[in-house]
């Protein structure tokens, strides 16, 4: 396996909430910048989106909270969507939920409250969403039309009466249909999504879980709007297939976040389960390319560039961005679930990573 490069850090960028700290700073799970120069946050904890502005040098602040509810239709308002990839393309925030279940924490005193706990495993159904909002003046919005036919109108993956149409299809895939029917939580090495990244009409969805036998797996998918405000899936391929599947060797780790940088796919490693371990960040060059199912080793074309600094129990990164500092061209900005209370700075305060790539 390839060696990767000690990290360089570029700079830190202060964010600033106007929520209390324990609102969305400890749990950060996706951001994404569109190109007016606003910075979208999703939490894994909330049903909403963040939006930042530019409010100084290396500071984003000026926050406002957007409602999902008022842009798309969820299955409820209480489940949270536990946002984990998200990324801008062609006037559309996009955003994916973890389409995950969950087990549920030891927390009180009791010992056979806390077996019964161990023993639960929960589904919010907000978890199975994949939606595009179009953004217009720094806000989201429901549907904008322009003279130029530039129509934009939100809209998710089509749901089912519990899930949606990508779940009940990788029902059916065999390699993720056990963890799907045995209904593997997501911290256990079941199906888990988190990282989403849009090129050319195309969504690339980075699995945190499943890794089978140390590989780890992206799903690329092709939408397209079946009516007003449902997508559906677009053959993708010539064999007339919903989706494609690429398997990475990252060393054992599952997938975190992706970021496109040109024609490389930037890809944020980290354990599957709840584990303290190191997280790394690799290349995969000329990402888009593949006619079909890939497995991909390390090699030129799929390598580690940097691990991320290690803390034990805190800084969990989650998510990425491409931010140019300093006269670099691209820089990449590094969000931490969990961080480390050095990170924080006032209340609603938090300093994230900028690494040289």
């Amino acid at each position: 396996m390839m060696s990767s490069s000690p990290y360089f850090l570029l700079t830190r960028v202060l964010l600033h909430f106007a929520a209390k700290k324990e609102d969305i700073i400890g749990d950060i799970s996706a951001a994404a910048f569109s190109p007016d120069g606003h910075l979208w946050v999703g939490s894994d904890e909330m049903v909403g989106v963040e939006r930042l502005s530019p409010v100084g040098c290396y500071s984003y602040g000026e926050h406002q909270r957007f409602l999902l509810k008022d842009y798309i239709d969820l299955f409820n308002t209480d489940d949270e969507i536990d946002i984990e990839g998200m990324d801008f393309a062609d006037g559309y925030l996009w955003l994916t939920g973890s389409h995950s279940t969950k087990r549920k924490k030891p927390k009180k005193d009791d010992l056979e409250t806390n077996l019964e706990r161990l023993a639960t495993i929960t589904t919010d159904l907000n978890r199975f969403i994949l939606a595009r909002i179009p953004v217009i003046d720094g806000k989201l919005i429901h549907s904008y039309s322009s003279d130029d036919s530039n129509n934009l109108t939100a809209a998710c993956l089509q749901t089912t009466e519990e899930r949606n149409i990508l779940f009940e299809t990788l029902k059916e895939d065999r390699h993720l249909k056990p963890f799907i029917e045995a209904s593997i939580p997501s911290k256990d090495n079941g199906l888990d999504i988190e990282g989403l990244a849009i090129k050319d009409e195309r969504l690339f969805l980075g699995l945190r879980g499943p890794v089978l036998r140390g590989w780890a797996i992206i799903l690329e998918i092709e939408l397209t709007e079946a009516s007003s405000g449902v997508l559906t899936f677009k053959e993708i391929g010539d064999n007339g297939a919903k989706y494609k599947k690429h398997f990475l060797n990252l060393n054992g780790l599952g997938i975190r976040e992706l970021c496109w940088q040109n024609e490389d796919l930037l890809v944020l490693a980290g354990p599957t389960m709840s584990l303290e371990g190191e997280m790394q960040i690799f290349r995969w060059c000329n990402a888009a390319q593949s006619e079909g199912d890939t497995i991909q080793k390390q090699d030129d074309k799929l390598f580690p560039l940097f691990d991320l600094p290690f803390v034990i129990g805190s800084d969990h990164a989650e998510g990425l961005a491409l931010y140019s500092c300093w006269e670099q061209e691209d820089g990449l900005m590094v969000f931490y679930d969990s961080p480390d209370r050095r990170r924080l700075g006032n209340e609603g305060q938090i300093f994230v990573d900028v690494f040289r790539i």
